[in-house]
């Protein structure tokens, strides 16, 4: 078959046509080159399939068989199980879809089935499918035994399902990779030890193997990566040379008096950044950094330095955070550190009346205010500056682009600071890949206490919140923290609001608080306020509570189902305990699950695990 042009429309593929054209449209995929790079998002490992008769209590088989009995069983807890019974020439096996009742309208007697799971012991001997595919339909037609092959499941629409796209792409495979060329320097593919390019689309398309494919990804994901840093590095040039920033001059009167002020000596790590910012903000072009480190490596302090140049050159700044709470403690924070300097901040946030935003616009407009913390209200079309030279935002992640360059755009190419503990992926590819430079704190402080971090199993509950209680009566507070705010029949998953009614009946000696996203803005900030002031013991919350709250005393955090967070959003949390100069513990309840009956999820494997608490834990933690 001749090659195929890498901009061929799709339609004009045989087998596919105007109809599936439509439907890869959906997709993304319009020509030949889309429908080449639409990469398989998992595969089923069929390449060693096990005979029924041979598939025992505990391995994970996979299997291929016709389907001779089928049923949707109910229990009285009203999970109602799909069950099929297959046949192969070696026998037959029961195979079992727990809480899938939908499966009883597209499974039916008479298909066959490639089925992928562990063998486990229930009245005997019943297959839990993690995968499965229909190889053919009651009538006979369908892609046929396809025992011994790893097989690609891609993302699939309506009218086109990933069995018919796997067709198509195996059909026309040799002719659209023959027009391919391999970008990549044959040294540079050799010294990185990648593979060339026609192979790794073979590979990820067509996988002997499970690590085949593997290899074919690590290949495209290169070209992807390569290509992303390559387009970075270009915007960050070509960025530079159209905008020329504001060049500061270093006059040492506010930054010295505050260096000569702080009760604690600067890190090695808030020195080195501190000469990379100052070193930006002195030259020509703008300043366009990100300031990365854990949850109470000073950043604030490494900015404020930063902002106060800026003041020195007769210019303003403003600090913009994503929540009122959270700019109202970097408001406190600024309005203490200061003090000395006879420096005040202003506030500009969203709860606060009319006449109150409009006293504070009258004072950045004037340039009678030199430096402001807010929220998403500078954001506002009212809202002016007379000279802003250096733009904070924290948590950078957690506004959009165009919000960011909103608030840059009240300003005539003022310097941008990014702040943030968390990286995401993209903020990730940004540090790395080029776009922003980067300054990373590393260390902590003196005087912030370490955190333990242990995940414990369901049988360890009772003695974990006892450890809790024990240590709000010994006057700390802690967290708990839950994914969801109500129980759900849909997900079996412990609940914040039942949490608390549980939590507060069992400790009546303790104030037990609760806060999520469905309590109105000025409720929630109230309860987090009356937290912070230690009128609450044990604050029950969801993911409100990620960002934006600064409680010392606060030394303890439960997570209740782990698994169901990311890890970003893990460590956001992790870092709202450890800020004060006593001890601090996480616990990760991994697999705790809410109804009688149901099977605790293995806790994932940890190095924090097996490592013990310190002393003041030790009776807990063996």
């Amino acid at each position: 078959m001749p090659p195929i042009r890498p901009d061929t429309p799709v339609k004009f593929l045989k087998g596919i046509g105007e109809r599936r054209a439509e439907a890869f449209l959906r997709l993304g995929v319009r020509t030949a080159q889309d429908l080449l790079w639409h990469i398989p998002f998992r595969y089923l490992d069929a390449s060693s399939v096990t005979p029924f008769a041979r598939a025992e209590v505990g391995q994970e088989v996979a299997c291929i068989g016709r389907v001779v009995a089928k049923r949707l069983m109910p229990t009285r807890s009203g999970l109602r199980i799909f069950t099929a019974v297959l046949r192969d020439e070696s026998g037959m096996l029961e195979c079992a879809w727990p809480g899938q009742p939908f499966l009883d309208r597209t499974i039916e007697v008479g298909q066959t089935l490639l089925v992928v799971g562990p063998v486990r012991f229930y009245h005997g001997r019943q297959l839990s499918p993690r995968e499965h595919i229909i190889l053919a339909d009651a009538g006979g037609e369908g892609e046929g035994p396809l025992g011994g092959r790893v097989l690609p499941v891609y993302r699939a629409t309506e009218g086109l399902s990933h069995k018919v796209i796997r067709g198509l792409i195996d059909r026309h495979l040799d002719s659209m990779v023959s027009a391919m060329r391999d970008p990549l320097p044959e040294d540079l593919r050799q010294r990185l030890e990648l593979p060339p390019l026609v192979e790794s689309l073979r590979a990820v398309h067509q996988p002997a193997s499970i690590g085949e494919a593997e290899l074919g990804r690590r290949r495209l994901a290169f070209d992807e990566l390569l290509d992303l840093q390559l387009m970075l590095t270009r915007a960050r040039l070509l960025a530079k040379r159209r905008r020329s920033g504001t060049p500061f001059r270093l006059h040492h009167t506010h930054t010295t008096r505050l260096a000569e002020s702080l009760p604690w000596p600067l890190t090695a790590d808030q020195k080195r950044a501190l000469r990379e910012i100052t070193a930006d903000m002195t030259a020509p072009e703008r300043m366009h950094r990100l300031l990365m480190g854990d949850v109470g490596t000073g950043k604030t302090v490494v900015a404020l330095f930063a902002m106060l140049l800026a003041l020195e050159n007769d210019h303003q700044a403003a600090l913009m955070a994503p929540t009122e709470l959270l700019a109202e403690q970097h408001f406190a924070t600024l309005s203490r550190l200061l003090e000395p300097l006879d420096l005040k901040p202003v506030l500009l946030v969203g709860r606060f009346t009319t006449a109150e935003k409009a006293a504070t616009r009258r004072k950045l407009s004037s340039g009678e205010a030199r430096l402001v913390v807010g929220t998403h209200a500078l954001l506002e079309e009212s809202v002016s500056f007379q000279r802003l030279g250096l733009v904070v935002i924290d948590e950078q992640h957690r506004f959009g682009v165009e919000q960011r360059a909103q608030l840059i755009g009240k300003g005539s190419a003022p310097d941008v600071l990014l702040l943030t503990a968390t990286p995401i992926p993209r903020s990730l590819a940004l540090t790395r890949f080029g776009d922003l430079d980067v300054s990373a704190l590393k260390t902590r402080p003196p005087g912030r206490g370490k955190i333990a971090t242990g995940v414990r199993s369901a049988k360890q509950r009772e003695r974990a919140l006892d450890f809790v209680h024990e240590q709000c009566a010994a006057g700390r507070q802690a967290y708990v923290v839950l994914p969801v705010i109500e129980e759900s029949e849909r997900a079996d998953l412990r609940a914040a609001t039942t949490m608390a009614d549980q939590l507060q009946a069992r400790w009546p000696d303790l104030t037990v608080g609760l806060v999520h996203g469905r309590l109105k803005p000025a409720e929630r900030d109230e309860r987090m306020r009356q937290f912070r002031a230690g009128q609450v013991h044990v604050l029950v919350a969801t993911t409100v509570i990620e960002v934006g709250i600064d409680v010392p005393n606060a030394t303890v955090m439960m997570i209740e189902h782990p698994e169901r967070f990311g890890l970003a959003q893990l460590h956001q949390l992790r870092g709202r305990i450890g800020r004060g100069a006593g001890e601090s513990f996480c616990v990760l309840m991994a697999g705790t699950r809410c109804r009688p009956g149901s099977r605790p999820l293995r806790p994932p494997r940890m190095a924090s695990r097996s490592r013990s608490w310190t002393s003041r834990s030790a009776r807990w933690a063996t």
